[in-house]
């Protein structure tokens, strides 16, 4: 099944403002491109791991064309959102990216490793990405994000993936000057990444990928920039739960990226054919990112505001 969150309102504010809003909607996606929703003030994350959703296939209380309503983030308001690197491939070109005779660390073989990112910078599947404040040097990132439906803590390896509730589309938006001049400090990434994380379009069911080796492509205005599979995961997604829930709760909503695939972001293709191999991204830039099964998300990259003085 695929599981919608959207508005009809025509709204424009952050999907987090959205969240609570009386015009946001939970629906199941058909093939037929229609959203089949449940009533009014329901969240996606508070019926996951329920039977709750299912009912909106037999009783719908309204029926949308996806074509006339606004995809927010499935889950627009998430209680954390992780982002892992777990292509190998992704890793040594990035870190050629700052230095040429660069290898991927040790200690990258031993754990998922992660970073926190930010819930209120999740954008839908259509919505206009900003360039962030003082930004020159924009990429893309091509991901899959998996849902938590069932928190837990401590969670095995053999347990992790019945706590999953769906998998879904995300491009982690990276502001590469902004990154690389804050992790010189010792922190980050912060702004760098903080101001746009696509999610969507549909909240997919586990059951539907069952047995997919899912493909995944990255186009820039039409052109495609690469592709790769989810097969090529050096940490699988139960290894990245049960990572994130050591000593801690992973809840339900919670958003696990899983790092940028191979091919999968200019910094990537900088490390392997140098700084000129493809301008970053600039206003008026459509990136389209599609995913066998899950889908596809297309932004379109717009002017932002200058960074306010400090």
């Amino acid at each position: 099944m695929r599981f919608v969150t959207f508005t009809t309102t025509g709204a424009t504010d952050p999907a987090w403002v959205l969240d609570r809003d009386a015009g946001t909607r939970v629906g199941v996606q058909r093939p037929d491109g229609t959203i089949h929703a449940l009533a009014p003030g329901r969240r996606l994350v508070d019926l996951l791991g329920t039977d709750s959703l299912a009912a909106a296939l037999d009783a719908p209380s309204e029926v949308f064309a996806t074509a006339d309503v606004r995809l927010l983030p499935p889950v627009p308001a998430p209680p954390s959102v992780r982002d892992f690197m777990t292509f190998e491939q992704h890793v040594a070109g990035a870190v050629r990216n700052r230095d040429p005779e660069a290898t991927v660390a040790p200690a990258w073989y031993e754990v998922p490793t992660f970073y926190f990112s930010n819930p209120a910078g999740l954008v839908g599947a259509h919505d206009p990405v900003p360039m962030p404040p003082g930004c020159a040097r924009l990429d893309l990132e091509l991901e899959v994000a998996v849902v938590i439906g069932r928190p837990g803590t401590n969670i095995t390896v053999a347990d992790a993936l019945s706590h999953v509730a769906g998998y879904t589309l995300l491009n982690d938006w990276s502001a590469r000057d902004l990154q690389w001049h804050e992790m010189r400090i010792g922190l980050g990434p912060a702004k760098g990444k903080d101001t746009a994380t696509t999610l969507g379009p549909a909240l997919v069911t586990p059951d539907e990928l069952d047995g997919v080796d899912v493909g995944l492509r990255a186009y820039v205005n039409d052109e495609l920039l690469g592709s790769d599979s989810l097969s090529h995961m050096h940490w699988s997604f139960a290894q990245m739960i049960a990572y994130a829930s050591r000593g801690t709760w992973l809840r339900t909503g919670d958003v696990l990226g899983s790092g940028t695939c191979g091919d999968g972001c200019l910094a990537e293709l900088w490390g392997n054919r140098g700084q000129d191999a493809r301008p970053s991204l600039q206003v008026g830039d459509r990136v389209r990112l599609e995913a066998d099964v899950l889908g596809a998300v297309d932004n379109e990259v717009v002017a932002g505001v200058p960074p306010t003085p400090l």
